[in-house]
């Protein structure tokens, strides 16, 4: 059996064990009418066995994994975790869809109403009442100055990780003519985007204290970059995606991150500089690759040139693949990776959906999507 404590990409001897946990966030709707359904307290409260978190929307919740030593053991894990939310919200007449945006949005006011979000909307107004749904990623980095430089390491590759899960391009039953759009909203929030480049801990938290103070935020808790040091957990967090359509894929996002923390914790150790990329550039970059997704491409910061989005990809399973190996995950990521690029990601399906049935047929679509691949919670977890 292959061990699931990951080992140095570079040098082969044990290092950290970089456990793994995943949040995702979804939309309830009411499955007769395609509408937001404003239930998600109701929805928690009938779920005792899972771990559900309400967000900033009454039509949204989330999912949150135990923390996992292995991908297949998170595997499993996501897949209990989509399917109680679902049984849950079967129990109140409503349905779970893993889309960045919700097809028809809730109507305004709909707000969570517990005092951290009712303090947002005092301070933020229109921002507040936009739903946006995600995909976090958190891996074990304990030391936060090791963390603060993989946040350097992992910077370059974010584009390429927003292409990929992007699963968002329909608001309001028509193409917003981007395939994250929840990317696009979500950069409105003050602290939101590509996160700078910086040196240690020490600066990432003068860094977080100064948006406090001025009023971008209002707590640490709503550092909202692509990639950040969790502020009640010794993880780094990934945040950089839409929630992915279907279970196998947010495996596949989570074995990519957490090979790159891996790949990049070992740079750290090696003494070898991230690069320096500009943040207006990154920026940029992240925008093109919300716009594109898998269809367009990327700069490349080792090349100086635009490569296409799928052979981006190819170089970050390169770059990441000792590491890949090491962890028994490397079988599994490429063939997974393979599939979203042969079939397409939320964004190519739901277009496609919409193409042939109109919103209706997309609906359809991203309910059959939430669930594809999950199994009963007593099955075997996979090998």
């Amino acid at each position: 059996m292959v061990s699931t404590e990951p080992r140095d990409p570079l040098h082969g001897n044990s290092i950290r064990p970089f456990t793994v946990g995943v949040e995702e966030e979804f939309v309830l709707i009411d499955p007769a009418t395609g509408r937001p359904s404003l239930t998600n307290t109701v929805v928690a409260a009938r779920a005792p066995d899972a771990e559900l978190q309400l967000e900033l929307s009454q039509c949204q919740i989330e999912t949150c994994t135990p923390v996992c030593t292995s991908i297949p053991e998170l595997h499993h894990e996501l897949r209990r975790a989509r399917l109680s939310v679902t049984h849950a919200a079967a129990r109140t007449g409503s349905l779970p869809l893993a889309v960045g945006v919700p097809i028809w949005g809730p109507p305004r006011g709909s707000m969570t109403d517990t005092p951290r979000y009712q303090r947002m909307a005092a301070h933020f107004g229109e921002l507040a009442e936009q739903v946006i749904c995600g995909c976090h990623v958190h891996v074990c980095v304990p030391d936060r100055d090791v963390a603060v430089q993989v946040s350097n390491h992992l910077r370059p590759w974010l584009p390429a990780l927003l292409a990929l899960t992007a699963n968002s391009p329909i608001t309001e039953g028509a193409d917003t003519g981007y395939a994250s759009w929840r990317h696009l909203l979500w950069g409105r929030w003050p602290s939101a985007g590509p996160p700078p480049y910086l040196r240690s801990a020490a600066e990432y938290d003068d860094m977080v204290t100064k948006l406090v103070d001025d009023g971008r935020i209002l707590d640490a808790a709503m550092v909202y970059w692509d990639v950040r040091l969790s502020s009640h957990l010794p993880t780094i967090e990934i945040r950089i995606s839409d929630v992915p359509a279907t279970v196998e894929e947010t495996a596949l996002l989570a074995s990519l991150v957490r090979a790159l923390v891996i790949t990049s914790v070992a740079a750290v150790d090696s003494g070898r500089p991230s690069a320096p990329v500009d943040l207006a550039h990154l920026r940029s970059a992240c925008r093109r690759a919300a716009r594109d997704g898998l269809s367009g491409s990327q700069f490349r910061t080792d090349t100086t040139h635009f490569t296409p989005m799928p052979g981006s990809i190819a170089h970050m399973l390169t770059h990441i693949r000792p590491a890949l190996e090491q962890a028994g995950d490397y079988e599994f990521t490429r063939g997974a990776l393979a599939a979203v690029l042969r079939g397409g990601n939320g964004a190519v399906r739901q277009r496609e959906a919409l193409r042939v049935g109109g919103p209706s047929q997309v609906l359809k679509q991203m309910a059959r999507l939430t669930t594809e691949g999950c199994v009963a919670t007593e099955d075997r977890q996979p090998a």
